[in-house]
């Protein structure tokens, strides 16, 4: 890398940093351009020559937000060759992310709302690298242990996601579960079940 390509991506670090702090901290509706320029420590129009709109800038975000994760669950399932561990270990790897308090990550959760449709359409198309990394983990999984009839691996994702993300919503740092713990707890009911063998 240039230096004059290390100086402009310092630079969008820090603006992308900023915006995601004040975003958290203001509500995306609550920030201003000029608010972030000057979190950044930029002036409002070396910000604007970087991204045109506060949408830029929030998508920018939650792309950034998408790759962090999908690293980090990569990272996390190169660990283990073992088909249902890998499931287990990225279902540990997102939710220690999602509750990693990262600004960043807070707005891709609570913030999407606020893109407009064609920009929402483009973070899931972006979103949906990890889907399909996700869908390959549990298909790789089925063929391990074959699964029980009639199972839609799609709807096990669907409900994987959703169920993990909400975590976001009810997790207590001070309480007695370490997202560890929760995320093991989940694979358990996911694969396991909850009902005795033969109960009624």
């Amino acid at each position: 890398m240039t230096k004059a390509a290390a100086h402009a991506r310092a630079h969008d670090d820090r603006a992308l940093q900023a915006a995601a702090r004040l975003f958290r901290e203001q509500g995306y509706a609550g920030t201003s351009l000029r608010d972030i320029a000057r979190a950044a420590g930029m002036l409002p129009g070396s910000l604007h020559y970087r991204y045109a709109s506060k949408e830029d800038i929030l998508s920018a975000l939650m792309e950034r937000a998408i790759d962090r994760l999908i690293e980090s669950v990569l990272a996390a399932t190169a660990a283990s060759t073992d088909p249902l561990e890998r499931v287990r270990l990225a279902m540990v790897e997102h939710v220690r992310i999602l509750l990693s308090r990262e600004d960043s990550v807070y707005v891709l959760l609570y913030d999407w709302r606020s893109l407009s449709p064609a920009a929402e359409r483009a973070i899931a198309r972006h979103r949906r690298r990890y889907e399909q990394f996700a869908d390959e983990l549990l298909a790789q999984a089925a063929a391990h242990a074959p699964l029980q009839p009639g199972v839609d691996l799609f709807l096990v994702r669907q409900f994987g996601f959703g169920a993990a993300n909400w975590v976001a919503q009810w997790f207590d740092p001070k309480g007695p579960y370490t997202p560890e713990q929760i995320a093991d707890s989940f694979f358990r009911y996911l694969t396991l079940g909850t009902l005795r063998s033969g109960g009624g």
